[in-house]
Order: structure tokens, then sequence, then C-alpha cells
């Protein structure tokens, strides 16, 4: 699909496979979603424009490069607070923005309980981190509202998808690029990703 990476890598595969069991633990469930999340994001700034940045080494001056844009990372909570750290420690210049939505179970629609992000806003690139795009509804609700705050450049890093809602997010925003660790079969009568690897907030937060 255009608008959809998914890299082939070695060790997104072998993570992946252990997140997907359902006898990892929550502390390694954890990390496994950190780790992947680390090389998603690697993937996914790896055409940012730079900017020239005036240094010096011990020996000499040197011109090296700095991310031009002004950098948002928007954890979809709760679940997407398991890929935000990583996030931030690879993006340590970027502003942490939150939006907190669930799903209705009986519904499948998103609901918002969570939103301070500031109008207008404070950077130029958002990167929305949800584990899960399932239905798409709470990534394309997220991404509506920071369109409406004024943010255009908008980026979609999760772990694992349904083709439907791959595509329900791409039809709503075609403009937002989308980098996965997996695109899986389909989803299942009550909305769940299959194979998947259960619910990733439960999973993230042990409960």
């Amino acid at each position: 699909m255009d608008g959809v990476i998914v890299p082939e890598h070695a060790l997104i595969a072998h993570k992946l496979t252990r997140l997907r069991d359902k006898n990892t633990s929550s502390v390694l469930f954890r990390n496994l979603a950190r780790e992947i999340t680390q090389i998603l994001i690697s993937e996914a700034t790896r055409d940012l424009t730079t900017i020239a940045d005036e240094r010096e080494t011990p020996l000499s001056p040197f011109t090296g490069d700095k991310l031009a844009a002004k950098i948002g990372i928007v954890p979809i909570l709760r679940a997407g607070l398991g890929m935000s750290d990583v996030a931030h420690e690879m993006l340590p210049m970027a502003r942490i923005l939150h939006i907190g939505l669930f799903r209705d179970e009986e519904t499948l629609e998103p609901v918002y309980y969570y939103d301070k992000l500031p109008t207008p806003p404070n950077v130029d690139l958002a990167f929305v981190v949800d584990p899960m795009l399932a239905t798409g509804g709470s990534a394309i609700a997220a991404i509506d509202r920071l369109k409406e705050t004024g943010i255009s450049d908008i980026r979609f890093i999760g772990l694992i998808a349904a083709p439907e809602g791959v595509s329900a997010l791409l039809e709503a925003h075609p403009d937002v690029k989308i980098w996965l660790a997996s695109i899986d079969e389909r989803l299942n009568e009550v909305g769940y990703i299959l194979p998947g690897l259960g619910d990733a907030g439960d999973r993230i937060m042990d409960t």
C-alpha cells in the first residue's frame, strides 16, 4: 500500500514473535515493544530535513547537522505510553502531546477522555504512536484533532495493524505516512486484530 512502510527487518521479526506469545511476561512485553519502537522510529525519521549546525570538536570547528522541525510525540493514551518513552529517548528535543482515547467495546468507536493539545500548535511535525491499528478509529480521531490545532505534518507509528484499520486511516488521511512492524490477517467479529497480540494496553500495564 502506498504510504505504508513495513520494514523487512530480522530483529523486528524476531522480537515481534515473542511480543505475540501469550506466555510473554508484562516486563518482557514492555521491553520488546520499546525495542521494536526504537527501530521504527529510526525508519520513520530517516528522511527528516536537517540544517547546518556549527560546532567544534576537541581539535577543530566543523559543520554538522541538526533536525529542522520542532517535533511532537503524541501517544494515544493509554497503550501509546508503552512506545512514547523510547521515542522521547531517541528524540529528546521533542515535546510530548497527550490525547486520551478509548474504544467503546460495543460501538467500536473512539471516545475522548483527555486532550491538552496547545492551540496554536508548538510543533511542526507530530509522530502519533499507538501499538495497535485495529479499526483505525482512534488514530483517525487523534489525527483529526491534531489537524484542527494546525499541525499538518503527521506520521503514525504502530506495532501491528489490521488491513481494515490501515485502509480506513489511509482513506481518512491519505497525507499521513504509516510505519508498522506488521500488517496482520484481519479483524475478528469484536474488532480485535488476528493473530494479533491481545490487548496491548493490558499487556503493557499488566492489568
